[in-house]
Formats: C-alpha cells, sequence, structure tokens
C-alpha cells in the first residue's frame, strides 16, 4: 500500500463514515493470561467513545512506510493451505464467531511480550470504493467494495492520582486514577488496499517501535517475518559504507550522502508520486559514484551491500538518513545542523590538530545570550 491508499482508508474510520457494527476485544495480563473478553456493538456507544476507538485504528495506519508500516506478503502456498491466511480470511467473513476471535487471541498471547497489560482490539469494516476519472476525483459509481478487518495491540497503563474537579460538590477532589488504554503497540489490516483493489496475498503490519521483530508473532500471524526493522537497517547501512569505503569514508563523502540521499527525498516528495521511494543496490553506487568514489571501492560496496540486505533489496530511504538533521558528534560535543546548511560545516586540520569548523558570520548565541566574534 501508498500513502495515497493508506490515507483513504484512513478517512473512512469516522463515526459518519464507518460500516463497523461491533468492536471486538479481550484484556491480557503480562504473563499471557486473558482475563476478560468483550464484544461492544456500535451503535450503542456514544460518538466520544466511537471516535477513540477509530483514533486508535487510525493509529495503526499512521507513520513511514517501510518503518512502521511494514507490508508483509503471504506465499502462495499459505494463501491456498495455510490456516494462518484461512483464519484471518474467516474473521473477515464472520467476525462475530467466537471460536475464530479466541484463535486469532490466543495466537498474539502467547507470542507478544510485553511488561503492561494490554487489551487486542479487532473491527471489520467496509468501503464502497468510488471510481477516479481522468483527473483522480472521485465520482458516483462504485469500483467494488473493500472488506476488511483491522486489529490493534494496546498497552493498559494505570493513570496517577490527581485533584479532579467535582461540579456536583463545586470542588476539586482526589481521584484515584484508573486504568487506560494506551496507543498501539502493533496491529495490522487485512487485506491490504492495493490499487485500490483487494489484495488477499498481502497484508500491512504496523509496529510503534523501530527495531523489534516480533518474530514469533508475524509468524503465528502471517507464516512470514518483517525482514529488517528500520533501526536495524540503518546501522547495517551505516556499516556496509564504513567497512566498503575504509578509511575514504570522510566528513566530505558522507556528507555528500547524506545530501543527496536528502535531494532525492524532496524531489520525490515534490512529484507526488504514490510509488513509494527505495534505494537499491544501484541507486547506492551511483550516489558513491558521483562522489569520485574508485571503481575498487564500488565493487566492495556492491558486495557488502548483497551480503547484508540482499542484491535486489530496496529500503526505504527516511530508514538510512533523517532529513531533518545532520549530526556531528565527538566524545564530548555534539553538533546538529539546520537542514539545508550542511555546508556551513566542516572538518579541518589546523596546526596539525583535527577541528569542527562552523561558519558563523552572525547571530551567535551562548545559553540564549547573543555574544560578539573576536577577531
Amino acid at each position: 500500500m501508498n500513502e495515497r491508499e493508506i490515507s483513504e482508508i484512513k478517512r473512512i474510520l469516522s463515526p459518519t463514515r464507518n460500516a463497523i457494527h461491533s468492536v471486538h476485544g479481550c484484556y491480557v495480563n503480562a504473563e499471557g493470561a486473558i482475563i476478560a473478553k468483550f464484544n461492544q456493538s456500535v451503535a450503542l456507544m456514544e460518538e466520544s467513545e466511537l471516535e477513540k476507538y477509530l483514533g486508535i485504528f487510525k493509529r495503526t495506519l499512521s507513520g513511514g512506510i517501510g518503518k512502521n508500516l511494514i507490508n508483509i506478503p503471504f506465499s502462495s502456498e499459505v494463501v491456498l493451505n495455510g490456516e494462518e491466511h484461512k483464519l484471518l480470511m474467516s474473521l473477515r467473513e464472520d467476525p462475530d464467531d467466537e471460536s475464530l476471535l479466541d484463535s486469532l487471541y490466543s495466537k498474539i498471547s502467547a507470542t507478544y511480550k510485553s511488561e503492561d497489560n494490554y487489551v487486542i482490539l479487532l473491527i471489520r469494516n467496509a468501503y464502497d470504493i468510488p471510481k477516479k476519472n481522468k483527473n483522480d476525483d472521485a465520482d458516483e459509481d462504485s469500483a467494488g467494495v473493500y472488506t476488511f478487518i483491522s486489529c490493534a495491540v494496546c498497552p493498559v497503563k494505570s493513570t496517577k492520582a490527581a485533584l479532579t474537579y467535582d461540579s456536583d460538590g463545586k470542588k476539586f477532589v482526589n481521584f484515584g486514577g484508573s486504568n487506560a488504554i494506551s496507543a498501539p503497540e502493533l496491529g495490522f489490516l487485512f487485506p491490504s488496499f492495493d490499487d485500490r483493489e483487494t489484495n488477499i496475498y498481502d497484508t500491512l503490519f504496523y509496529t510503534r517501535s523501530d527495531e523489534e521483530t516480533y518474530e514469533e508473532l508475524t509468524l503465528a500471524l502471517f507464516k512470514n517475518q518483517i525482514k529488517m526493522p528500520a533501526k536495524i537497517q540503518s546501522q547495517t547501512f551505516k556499516t556496509v559504507l564504513a567497512e566498503s569505503m575504509e578509511k575514504d569514508c570522510s566528513f566530505k563523502l558522507v556528507r555528500s550522502v547524506h545530501n543527496q540521499i536528502r535531494d532525492k527525498i524532496e524531489e520525490h516528495k515534490e512529484s507526488r508520486d504514490p510509488t513509494p521511494l527505495t534505494l537499491t543496490q544501484t541507486t547506492v553506487k551511483d550516489i558513491l559514484s558521483n562522489c569520485g568514489v574508485s571503481n575498487e571501492k564500488l565493487t566492495a560496496l556492491e558486495q557488502k551491500f548483497t551480503e547484508s540486505f540482499g542484491k535486489t533489496a530496496e529500503l526505504p530511504p527516511k530508514n538510512i538518513i533523517n532529513p531533518s538533521k545532520f549530526e556531528l558528534k565527538t566524545p564530548n560535543v555534539t553538533v546538529n545542523v539546520a537542514k539545508g546548511y550542511e555546508d556551513l560545516v566542516d572538518i579541518k586540520v589546523i596546526n596539525g590538530q583535527k577541528f569542527i569548523v562552523i561558519r558563523a558570520d552572525e547571530g551567535v548565541e551562548v545559553n540564549g545570550l547573543n555574544v560578539s566574534i573576536e577577531d
């Protein structure tokens, strides 16, 4: 799924546009034991309560593609014969079936490790897909119905005691706190909404963390795994660059690589191309070639990239760099440079000593106090 398709599904998660009948769920303790199960009718909810539930499911469609939102495909064999796919398809057809719900709850509670109690929430929704004309505007005709289930796993945490206003007594009283559902840690949407059509060969998995793999959980639910979390991708890319460039991994090279990737992100954003931008082995090789890297080092880069990610890997660029941040760090000093001003910083050797040099024509502050620069 791309950003436009995700946004389209998020828009129907509103009190007036959804087609949800019930919110199913269970309450699980930190040891993985199911404490209670519940089923709440949407028709009997107050609008404020419904909005809170819908807000939770919207959160499972938020974040960066490839970082928080990861497409996990099903193999053809699993679609044809796998119990994992059959369970999700059956829940999509009948989300009120208690035996199906129990099976889902059991799979999650047996494989998800949490320090807190948590809830598992599930809804089934249906979206009458409007056709798009040549101007990409929706018209009145229907392109079909997209029926899907959405699941969220949310920690339950105790709120702190606080002084709360009692309108009847017209005074503030001590409120002892309560157990409250927090933002989801993970979730999924099944099936995917690809090319504005139902794709039963894919699910969109949400993770709040950029380093958890949830290996047991994703194997239990989808018979597949997250290949490499975003944070590990970033660390691995840095290792690949450092080991392949060796002594040529200079400040100027790293700054140029950062700027070129950042520019690609900006260009892609301006183009409004719905296809996610990715970095491939060829893309990275071209970036380094633009920096004047030798063929010998480029060959080393290809080998290291293939060993670490696979030859055909496609990496989301925002998993590799933070386009809004350029940071220089020594054991005692950290310098953060605003986006677009990386060229104001350099590293130079002066009288045999290495210095980080920052051009500062005006507006220099120390602890919030404007200071002058002496000649």
